[in-house]
């Protein structure tokens, strides 16, 4: 935030009520409101930074502080993994292991498929001729650049490229929306 920016964030705030009673009804007082808006927004987004670079250093101690903790979680999960898998050996009945303090549990999984390349399980469905497990989607940006608005009867139809309405597509009303840019 340079000195010109600093100026206007404190006639901003010489304001009572920390807000200035004005009135944009020209190009001049157009270019005040942009100017303050310009200085908010640099100390915005110094703020932002200086949050960010703190957020950073926070999370590299939360990770430096929790290192240990999660190896010796880990050592010691492993640890009752063990022994619950040798007592599960002597009595396939033992699925829950239970004191005061916890609880340790089993569970089998069978085996199952596992889905790693997407690419070619979609090209051996399409080959197999399992359409049906195949989800399909619209490009609706590429479609939409296609359409075109026409009036038939009074009413506003979307047409495609063949001239056949598109029936489950509206039109949107037009609409003006503003957005400041300093």
């Amino acid at each position: 935030m340079n000195s010109l920016q600093d100026f206007e964030l404190n006639e901003i705030s010489e304001q009572p009520g920390n807000r200035p009673q004005f009135e944009i009804n020209d190009m001049n007082s157009l270019n005040w409101a942009f100017r303050k808006i310009a200085a908010l927004k640099s100390q915005e987004k110094e703020i932002k930074a200086l949050a960010a670079t703190e957020k950073q250093r926070i999370e590299e101690w939360e990770r430096h502080e929790l290192k240990p903790i999660e190896d010796n979680l880990s050592f010691f999960e492993n640890l009752v993994g063990v022994y619950h898998t040798k007592q599960l050996e002597e009595d396939p009945k033992a699925k829950t292991l239970s004191t005061p303090y916890g609880k340790s549990k089993s569970r089998a999984i069978k085996e199952q498929p596992k889905a790693v390349d997407q690419d070619q399980l979609l090209d051996h469905v399409k080959k197999a001729g399992l359409n049906e497990l195949i989800k399909e989607d619209i490009k609706w940006g590429d479609f939409k650049k296609s359409l075109s608005i026409k009036e038939i009867d009074g009413k506003k139809v979307v047409i495609d490229e063949n001239g056949q309405a598109v029936p489950g597509v509206e039109v949107e009303p037009a609409s003006i929306n503003f957005k400041v840019e300093v």
